[in-house]
């Protein structure tokens, strides 16, 4: 599944068991259930109070002051109890602004998401039924088995790219029985190809440009389009991804000269493996190469269905669409992916009941993160009807005063570290980070696309070596390399790319 690694098994080999129980550490569902307990007891606790809201919805800094939230005992309970209901599909009254079931007003909770996401599980799922995408991979690293650093080069940005628009991440787990052999086989170590496969991916996630897990999710927490700052993304994402490539191949370069400055070192056997070891990969055939024609376009399409071109062109954010527009969100996403599920399952001739069991199988392998959304929905449902949010939001309103937009933009990176490490789930941490942070940039006078980046940022950095991550873990166990030396491996790189982010949050607050 791609993009949520908390939803996933890791993948490593099993453990026999012991006499002492082990720690894990709990699921994205159970954290969530915690922390929805813990906001339902805190509002007993927080004083309710409110700020005046301008025509757009948003708060006006200034104004906040102390209201009566008039709910009973039973009242706060009847919210705790229909929480997971109202973050699906609550609707928050015009007047009173409470969300229930069954009011009259606009939706509050997270429906459109909820699809979206199982209709990009249905597609992901039926795209890897055909087998197009693992083999066009293993294909490409076949074919430049005899040229390390450009296979080291193809197979990252490769990864990164589909880590930027769909969210490329435990998927990565299938490859190690293929990159492991070819990079040993070239003279490297399995260290670079644990960097291969983890940063390659890794930074396509952390630079998402319409990756639905991160910024989707967050977007729509956010209430803006799924396509705002797509720009500022996208540059992060090329300069970002060129020199996590870059640091791989110096350390493969430097590997290969002198074995001894390995850091993970090598097995028996591995010194002596050689290309022919590493197996042939079956050819693409037309079908398959039809199959990934059609994913290709989709995205394709998908990008330009969202992105606001006009300002993207024009640099002002109040700028007439152009008429060729879409506009998509959630909804016409959700259909979209539907749609191009059965799409490829026709080109692929899949037949009706695999393409349909496959559909269905997708599905329902993309309800946990679904329901992360829902649950996290949740929580600001809670604290909207008891009317703690912008007590909240006002006692962090002094840190935003007083400071330029470009440190804003920082702390709210640094802010979401700790975080990302708490709420190991990109979707759940988004739906409740949210809430909060986008009116804190309307008061900084940033852009909430600024703060979405920002915030994903800070969760891509940390899933590049946090151990919580299905991804990292299960990578180094596939590949053989202990976790320690791992952390010795991508130390230098993520204080590179913490600079580099902080230094592009601040530069895109300061433009808008």
């Amino acid at each position: 599944m791609g993009g949520d690694p908390a939803e996933e098994p890791s993948g490593a080999p099993s453990e026999k068991p012991s006499g002492k129980r082990k720690f894990t550490f709990p699921s994205a569902l159970t954290v969530l259930a915690i922390v929805t307990v813990a906001v339902w007891l805190l509002a007993f606790l927080i004083p309710s109070g409110q700020y005046d809201r301008n025509d757009s919805g948003a708060p006006v800094e200034g104004t906040y002051h102390r209201v009566d939230s008039g709910q009973s005992f039973v009242d706060r309970l009847s919210d705790l109890f229909l929480s997971p209901v109202n973050g699906l599909y609550g609707i928050q009254d015009e007047k009173t602004s409470l969300v229930a079931p069954d009011n009259v007003g606009s939706l509050y909770g997270s429906a459109g998401v909820f699809l979206f996401v199982l209709a990009i599980g249905a597609f992901i799922t039926v795209v890897f039924a055909t087998g197009a995408l693992d083999r066009g991979i293993g294909r490409l690293a076949h074919r430049l088995r005899e040229r390390g650093a450009l296979l080291i080069a193809g197979v990252m940005v490769v990864f990164s790219v589909l880590g930027t628009v769909e969210g490329f991440a435990e998927e990565t787990l299938g490859f190690y029985g293929l990159i492991v052999p070819l990079m040993l086989a070239l003279g490297y170590d399995r260290m670079t190809a644990v960097g291969a496969i983890i940063l390659g991916a890794g930074v396509g996630v952390l630079c998402s440009t319409v990756n639905p897990f991160a910024t989707g999710v967050a977007s729509s927490a956010a209430d803006i389009s799924l396509g705002d700052g797509i720009v500022l993304r996208f540059a992060m994402w090329i300069v970002l991804t060129g020199v996590t490539v870059a640091y791989v191949i110096r350390y493969a370069k430097r590997v290969r000269k002198d074995p001894g400055r390995s850091l993970s070192g090598f097995l028996p056997g591995d010194r002596e493996q050689s290309a022919a070891d590493a197996g042939e990969v079956p050819e693409l055939t037309r079908l398959h190469k039809a199959v990934l024609v059609a994913t290709g376009l989709v995205f394709a399409f998908m990008i330009f269905s969202v992105v606001p071109w006009s300002s993207a062109l024009t640099g002002k954010a109040d700028a007439r669409p152009y008429g060729f527009e879409l506009g998509w969100s959630f909804p016409q996403l959700a259909a979209l992916f539907l749609c191009a599920a059965v799409l490829v399952g026709l080109v692929a001739r899949m037949g009706e009941q695999k393409l349909s069991s496959t559909i269905i199988q997708g599905a329902a392998d993309f309800v946990s993160p679904a329901l992360v959304i829902l649950l996290a929905r949740g929580v600001t449902t809670i604290m909207n009807n008891s009317k703690i949010t912008d007590t909240v939001l006002h006692s962090i309103e002094g840190v935003v005063k007083g400071t330029s937009s470009g440190l804003f933009a920082i702390i709210v990176f640094i802010v979401n570290l700790p975080l990302a490490f708490l709420i190991p789930s990109t979707s759940g941490h988004a739906t409740l980070a949210m809430p909060i942070l986008a009116p804190l940039a309307d008061f900084a006078g940033v852009s909430r696309a600024v703060v979405v980046t920002a915030w994903q940022s800070a969760s891509g950095w940390m899933n590049l070596w946090v151990p919580t991550t299905a991804v990292t873990i299960g990578g180094v166990a596939l590949a053989k390399v202990g976790y320690d030396k791992y952390l010795r491996f991508v130390w230098p790189l993520l204080g590179i790319l913490a600079v580099l982010i902080c230094a592009f949050v601040a530069l895109g607050a300061a433009l808008t």
